[in-house]
C-alpha cells in the first residue's frame, strides 16, 4: 500500500476505450466497414484487431469513434498541431525610435522599415525621445509622429492620437489588411511557365 501522498499517478486517456461514456457509438473500422453498435461491443472488436477505439467526433448523433492505434492518433495530432502553429502568424509589435531632431536620411530609413513590418502582418510603435532640455519641444515630437502616420496611410491606421508618457512620446500603427493579404499573396510559388514546343528541323 501507497500512504496517500505518494501514490502513483494514474494518466487516464480520456475518449478511448473503457473511458468513452455514451452507450453506442457509429463505429469506423479499418477495413472501411462502418456500423453502429453498442460501445463495448465496439470496443472489443477493435481490441480483437489489436487496436484501441478513439472517439474522434463526441457531438455527432451518434458519436463517432475510429478503432486505430492510439499512439498512431497521437503522432497524427501533434502533427496537425504543428501544421496548424506553423500557419499561424503571431503579430509582433516593432518598435522605432526616433529624436525630435531625426534627419531626412534617417527617417527615410524607419519609415522604409516601418512599411515593410506593416506589409508582415506587425504593429509598429513609433516613439520620440526627448533627452534633457528637448522635453521642451513636445510639439517638434508630436509633429514627426503625425507626419510619419500620414506617410503610412497607404500601409496602416493609427491607433489614436501620439501619447506622451514620462520623456517619450509614442504612437501605434496597425497593418492594413488588404496590405497584408496583398503581401502573403506575392509570396505563394508562382507555377513555372510551360515549356515553348520544340521546332521542327527544317526539311
Amino acid at each position: 500500500m501507497y500512504p496517500s501522498r505518494f501514490r502513483p499517478r494514474v494518466r487516464v486517456r480520456e475518449n478511448v476505450n473503457e473511458a468513452i461514456r455514451v452507450r453506442e457509438v457509429r463505429a469506423v473500422f479499418p477495413d472501411g466497414s462502418v456500423e453502429v453498435m453498442p460501445t463495448q461491443a465496439a470496443i472489443r472488436r477493435a481490441q480483437d484487431l489489436g487496436l484501441d477505439l478513439i472517439l474522434i467526433a463526441p457531438t455527432a448523433v451518434p458519436p463517432v469513434a475510429k478503432a486505430m492505434d492510439y499512439g498512431q492518433w497521437q503522432y497524427e495530432q501533434k502533427k496537425k498541431q504543428h501544421e496548424a502553429k506553423k500557419k499561424q502568424h503571431v503579430i509582433q509589435v516593432k518598435e522605432l525610435k526616433f529624436r525630435p531632431n531625426t534627419d531626412d536620411h534617417d527617417y527615410d530609413f524607419k519609415k522604409k522599415n516601418a512599411i515593410r513590418f506593416l506589409g508582415e502582418g506587425n504593429r509598429v510603435k513609433a516613439v520620440v525621445q526627448f533627452r534633457g532640455r528637448e522635453i521642451a519641444h513636445v510639439d517638434l515630437g508630436r509633429k514627426l509622429l503625425l507626419r510619419f502616420a500620414s506617410d503610412l496611410t497607404e500601409h496602416g491606421t493609427v491607433e489614436g492620437q501620439p501619447r506622451l508618457e514620462g520623456r517619450n512620446a509614442h504612437m501605434i500603427i496597425s497593418p492594413l489588411k488588404k496590405d497584408v493579404k496583398e503581401k502573403k499573396a506575392e509570396k505563394k510559388p508562382q507555377p513555372n511557365p510551360a515549356p515553348p514546343p520544340p521546332s521542327n528541323p527544317a526539311q
